[in-house]
């Protein structure tokens, strides 16, 4: 039965209460509706992170953006807009802060006495290439400076937009510099559409895969995140499809309901998939203890009982099968000096 008082083109169907709030106020559907996306420029003291989680596989990280048009109801970076006194849900999705300086700090910091160079994932919290990218442009200006001092960045996006930054990529590609990972949770577009509202479609996503690997950019594929009872049966079909487009590798997450991404889920499984709600959470409680959360170091990535089980070994029998004999290079650091080479620049 189709719900009518869906928010078309949206991952949250409402704002949900921010925890750290003493007062709420709860609009109605009719006030989301006429709501518009709305940027707020900030200026942090710095842009790179430490990311200090022990089983993540990355050292540092760097968000251009703070909030995310994207619209995925299980994100686990909505908590985050909580703490600038937003609410996780539609908040989240239409109350976007803007780095303008993101990229001066990036300058300062390969110029700074006894910076060691180290690999970057560009994104790790909101994505990098958002709509908003089209217009602020802060990605393509963070890898025209790594591309002007030889620093490696690593990529993470749901959007083809990547593309528009090939003149730049390329060339950081020929000195192992860059690679790009790309997250398809889906073969289905009906079933993106309601994922992911506001990213690339599938087929642009695989396009994006075959140019970037004809230009010789390593490509990975965070097949992410697989939802029982919803895309638990694709993972197969997955990876041989973007193993044929020609990505080097994949990873692939369960689904975790942390904190307020909960109540935004719950709200969104209940609002698209009334007939199985109750079925995909239960069986993510399956996974997690008899809880729809974990945050746990390495028991949030393994999960337990058989539904767990059966997607780990459907992915291995992915990776046999479709992965084997492909490997995914490490970048390199070695071309990095902390002084801008001149020659590499591409715009002004």
């Amino acid at each position: 039965m189709k719900n009518e008082n869906i928010i078309k083109g949206q991952g949250a169907q409402r704002n949900v209460i921010n925890r750290f709030d003493r007062y709420t106020y709860e609009p109605g559907y009719e006030d989301f509706e006429t709501v518009k996306t709305s940027f707020t420029e900030v200026y942090p003291k710095t842009i790179v992170n430490q990311v200090k989680s022990e089983d993540l596989p990355m050292d540092y990280s760097m968000n251009p953006y703070q909030g995310c048009e994207h619209g995925c109801s299980y994100c686990f970076a909505r908590p985050t807009h909580e703490y600038w006194g937003y609410s996780a849900g539609i908040d989240f999705e239409r109350k976007i802060m803007v780095k303008r300086n993101a990229p001066q700090l990036l300058e300062k910091l390969f110029q700074r006495r006894g910076y060691k160079a180290a690999s970057i994932l560009l994104s790790g919290n909101t994505d990098c290439y958002q709509p908003a990218e089209r217009q602020f442009e802060i990605t393509r200006r963070l890898l025209q400076i790594c591309l002007d001092y030889r620093h490696p960045v690593s990529i993470l996006t749901k959007n083809a937009l990547v593309l528009r930054d090939l003149d730049i990529l390329k060339p950081m590609s020929e000195q192992n510099l860059v690679s790009v990972s790309l997250s398809i949770p889906t073969m289905n577009e009906d079933l993106r559409r309601k994922m992911e509202p506001r990213t690339s479609s599938t087929n642009n996503k695989l396009k994006a895969i075959e140019i970037l690997s004809k230009n010789k950019i390593s490509v990975n594929v965070m097949v992410a995140p697989i939802i029982p009872g919803l895309n638990s049966d694709e993972p197969l079909n997955i990876l041989k499809t973007i193993s044929d487009a020609g990505a080097l590798s994949f990873g692939y997450t369960l689904i975790r309901l942390n904190d307020s991404v909960e109540p935004v889920f719950v709200n969104w499984i209940e609002s698209h998939f009334a007939d199985r709600a109750q079925k995909v959470l239960n069986l993510i409680r399956s996974m997690r203890k008899g809880k729809l959360s974990e945050k746990k170091y390495f028991e949030r990535q393994k999960g337990e009982g058989n539904t767990a089980k059966m997607i780990h070994d459907t992915f291995k029998i992915g990776r046999k099968k479709f992965f084997d004999g492909k490997n995914f290079p490490s970048l390199s650091t070695a071309a990095f000096t902390g002084s801008k080479d001149l020659q590499l620049r591409l715009f002004e």
